[in-house]
């Protein structure tokens, strides 16, 4: 079984990997992947891997060799428990390999939970897979692209509006350019009646892109935070640059109502010792606004409403996303290694096809 290994001191150093693939005990279940996306999404669960706990899904049972999670689809190839049948197509969480052994548990809706002792302790909603049925291929790639970033967009959305904005009268997300970055600003937009103003940050490279996507009033290149007006303000970043981060604080001061980390994507000026002016920023994981929705609304009612938000944005993404398909999980590391550099393309989004 072939898998993908990343150096977990050195992200950009990758290799490919062949083990013996593991005999299955009862109730297990094994799931060959057909396609996985790959985004900067995945750099940054890379970049926290030990912070947040990303590389406990996939243990790659070699001391400082990690096993980067991705978004895709995968067909169950062999099952021992009686529950999930073989030809079962599931989208989810899976690691950057050929296949994943899980120990299945099935809802009377047909989705399915692993359940695998040393999963039991880590975020539940990366542990669920989603029937899919017969999808196309066109299909699975932009939910693998998009739903992950999109759904992170979304909840980001809604924190916001149930913090009442912070009473910012400007909202700055930082890595506007990122598919997670973008979705927010779409998703603010449409606030009816807002009070703020959105602001995006992006590289001077990036900047006619995020300029085109039509979701700012405002577009500023990383150079130009001094001409951020002084109001009340909250900052959402999602590029985790700490100079960019350190700039902002003290340009804005006492006008920053909060500063919100999302991703690292710039994971090579992420320095979390850089002391800053002004609030002190507090990371936003998504897992826990969606344990407080399902605590409110109920389980369905916020499952719901990402999914509708999913396939707003989803039926105009071929307005600005290309989806470029890379055959076999020999493309992956160079298709990661760009990520990881940040030289890859915004528009451009990279799906590896295994099938």
């Amino acid at each position: 079984m072939q898998r993908i290994l990343v150096d977990q001191q050195k992200i950009t150093t990758v290799m490919q990997n062949d083990v013996t693939p593991a005999d299955l005990h009862p109730r297990e279940a094994r799931i060959a992947l057909e396609s996985f996306a790959l985004t900067a999404n995945n750099v940054t669960y890379a970049a926290s891997g030990f912070a947040i706990g990303y590389w406990q899904f996939f243990p790659s049972g070699i001391a400082g060799q990690g096993i980067v999670p991705v978004w895709g689809v995968g067909k169950v190839v062999e099952s021992r428990n009686e529950a999930l049948a073989v030809g079962t197509r599931l989208y989810g969480f899976y690691p950057m390999a050929e296949t994943l052994v899980i120990t299945p548990e099935v809802s009377s809706r047909g989705n399915v939970t692993d359940v695998a002792s040393h999963r039991s302790q880590l975020p539940a909603v990366y542990n669920s897979y989603v029937p899919v049925g017969d999808t196309t291929p066109d299909q699975d790639h932009i939910r693998a692209l998009l739903q992950p970033l999109l759904a992170t967009s979304y909840l980001l959305s809604d924190w916001l509006e149930d913090n009442s904005y912070f009473g910012a009268k400007q909202v700055i997300i930082g890595g506007a350019s990122s598919k997670t970055g973008l979705g927010l600003c779409k998703y603010l937009a449409e606030a009816k009646g807002r009070g703020f103003k959105i602001v995006g940050l992006t590289s001077e490279r990036n900047r006619s892109f995020v300029q085109g996507l039509g979701a700012c009033d405002q577009v500023l290149s990383y150079d130009e935070i001094t001409q951020l007006a002084h109001a009340p303000s909250v900052y959402v970043d999602m590029a985790g640059n700490a100079a960019v981060k350190a700039a902002l604080h003290k340009h804005l001061a006492e006008d920053l109502k909060h500063s919100a980390a999302v991703g690292i994507s710039h994971w090579d000026a992420f320095n979390p010792s850089v002391e800053l002016d002004g609030v002190k920023p507090e990371f936003f994981f998504a897992p826990a606004q969606i344990a407080k929705r399902r605590k409110e609304w109920g389980a369905g009612e916020i499952d719901r409403r990402i999914t509708d938000a999913f396939m707003r944005l989803a039926r105009e993404a071929s307005n600005w996303l290309t989806v470029t398909v890379h055959s076999g999980l020999s493309a992956a590391p160079q298709v990661y290694a760009r990520l990881a550099e940040g030289t890859a393309d915004p528009r451009e989004g990279h799906v590896i096809r295994l099938v």
